[in-house]
């Protein structure tokens, strides 16, 4: 935002400078409007970056028509501001556009503001055209009457002439404004990302030594060592693991949270109507028990159509409302208290099994039954897929995320308690720069956000990828935990997989204990200050700190949680 009030531990501050547009909040920022359909544009990132004229307030210079349409200026009658009108457009492609020329191996971000001349909402996507191809760098939903803000990027792979330009499948006039478009090197990207995950996920902590009497214990010796992160980063889980000792060992070793992948599913627990059997699912949450292993809920429905147990398919309407209320009562109290998410309705903004047959507000009722059979802690999750990794699919932008999400909270605003963001993360290549637009975009609700099912395409680069996608869900402050679906099965993995047969690690499984590694505080040891001070920046988590003293019969331990909303000043009394 231009003008930001947010609160930074206890002290409020305002920001008017330029706007860093990625990472410029730590803590508790809440910054909403540009999330909001506004009744005037705000003012272009970065000053427009490398685009001409990014506010319009010069006319037209720099801008052209694209495609056969056709472009004029409009202005707001109450306040005069600027802005390009895209009309006579009868192909989706007809817009406004600028020309720019793009570096080689470059990070862009993009946002632009939209509006439709009339009617109702519109999908507009932001294309970037090269020499050799069209690239869809985002989507918004642009409405009449107000202004909505499209965020996207890019990764150019070569340097050379490109031309930006927005597409629509309305007809309707498209009113453009604010345009920007930032290079960023992957050096400077990193660097942000780096100064992120610094400010969101570790702490400088200090930890006073005190004899019985309350004094400060000169010279102590201090040692810090690592209990437990407070970041959730697992794995999918198959029922391999429950005969295989190697499938144990290693999982156990480096996970604390899981989702089954298929064992829980209503095809795997009811295959035959009234013929349940949860004795897999069991065995494996009891399996997860044992380690301390957060289990999640996967899924209680899935609206695919073709992911339905084949006797459900082709209910009639009662009887398929009778098996869908046996099956979430069944399954949700079954499990309540037990699991730490439910994904209550999976992949509904792609499909709609349950609201062609019970109507509109399907999801809704599901939300708020799984709510009432597990009144605990769990999160309720809208799981769905290329809310991250696919810029084109309008199904899954942002935008329409944010509207269905918000639908189900409306009707039964108990749900609002307790719901959460679910990004699944299937990626080909990863767009980097969209997925760090779409999380900002997303975090702006102020609900937690996991990547629930991250896998990478395979190739030569899978594992780059993947320590590209988890660095950038590590640093970005709404990322409260991370899945691997990476289930192993000797047959082979869904579409990644971290170890071989024998369980070596493959180059992914490499990257993944070396983020574990890195993302987890080494021991550390040290010795008080006069004022029995002793000073370290460690990651989030739980602690076991050791005092030694000369003065002291034994050694003294004390647990200490570090985490974001903690103080950093712990006295350890000995």
């Amino acid at each position: 935002c231009k003008t930001a009030h947010f609160n930074l531990s206890e002290t409020t501050y305002k920001i008017v400078s330029e706007p860093r547009e990625y990472y410029s909040y730590v803590g508790r920022l809440t910054c909403v409007r540009w999330m909001q359909c506004l009744v005037e544009p705000m003012e272009p990132h970065y000053g427009g970056g490398v685009i001409v004229n990014p506010d319009f307030n010069a006319g037209l210079r720099g801008w052209s028509a694209f495609g056969y349409g056709s472009v004029a200026e409009g202005a707001s009658v109450a306040t005069g501001n600027r802005y390009a009108v895209a009309g006579n457009r009868t192909r989706p492609y007809h817009s406004v556009s600028q020309k720019v020329y793009l570096q080689n191996d470059t990070h862009y971000t993009l946002s632009a503001w939209l509006q439709v001349s009339h009617g109702v909402a519109a999908d507009v996507w932001a294309v970037v055209k090269t020499a050799d191809d069209f690239i869809h760098v985002g989507g918004a939903v642009a409405k009449p009457g107000c202004w909505s803000m499209l965020k996207g990027g890019f990764t150019a792979a070569n340097a050379g002439r490109a031309e930006i330009y927005f597409e629509s499948n309305a007809t309707v006039d498209i009113w453009v404004d604010s345009v920007s478009l930032k290079p960023f090197s992957k050096e400077e990207w990193a660097a942000h990302r780096t100064e992120s995950t610094r400010a969101v996920r570790r702490k400088m902590v200090r930890l006073q030594a005190k004899d019985s009497g309350g004094n400060p214990l000169q010279g102590a010796e201090v040692s810090v060592e690592n209990v437990r992160s407070s970041f959730p980063l697992g794995a999918a889980m198959s029922r391999e693991i429950l005969t295989n000792p190697g499938y144990q060992q290693w999982f156990t070793s480096r996970f604390t949270v899981t989702t089954f992948e298929n064992e829980m599913k209503w095809y795997s627990t009811e295959p035959a109507p009234g013929r349940e059997d949860y004795t897999v699912p069991d065995a494996m949450l009891a399996l997860a028990k044992q380690h301390g292993i957060g289990v999640r809920g996967h899924n209680v429905f899935w609206d695919d159509p073709k992911q339905q147990p084949r006797w459900v398919q082709s209910l009639p309407y009662p009887d398929l409302l009778a098996a869908a209320s046996r099956r979430i009562r069944s399954f949700v109290s079954r499990y309540a208290g037990q699991v730490i998410a439910w994904d209550v309705v999976n992949e509904n903004l792609h499909y709609s099994f349950f609201e062609r047959q019970f109507g509109w507000d399907a999801s809704t009722a599901f939300y708020a039954a799984a709510r009432l059979l597990d009144a605990g802690s769990a999160l309720m999750f809208m799981n769905d897929y290329n809310t991250l990794e696919q810029p084109g699919d309008m199904a899954a932008a942002p935008g329409r995320y944010v509207d269905r999400l918000r639908q189900i909270i409306a009707s039964y605003p108990e749900n609002g308690a307790g719901m959460a963001i679910g990004l699944e993360g299937h990626f080909t290549t990863p767009n980097i720069p969209y997925m760090r637009a779409a999380l900002d975009s997303l975090a702006q609700i102020g609900l937690p956000v996991w990547l629930t099912e991250v896998d990478v395409a395979g190739g030569p680069s899978q594992a780059q990828h993947l320590e590209e996608v988890l660095r950038e869900a590590y640093a970005h402050p709404a990322v409260q935990g991370v899945i691997l679906w990476s289930a192993w099965r000797p047959q082979g993995c869904y579409v990644m997989c971290l170890t071989d047969n024998n369980f070596r690690n493959l180059p992914q499984g490499d990257v993944v204990d070396r983020l574990l590694a890195e993302w987890r505080t080494a021991a550390q040891t040290g010795t008080t200050d006069e004022q029995g001070y002793f000073q370290a920046e460690v990651a989030h988590g739980d602690y076991k700190v050791t005092v030694s003293h000369p003065s002291l019969n034994t050694s003294v331990s004390q647990s200490v949680t570090v985490d974001l909303g903690s103080g950093n000043h712990f006295f350890i009394q000995a």
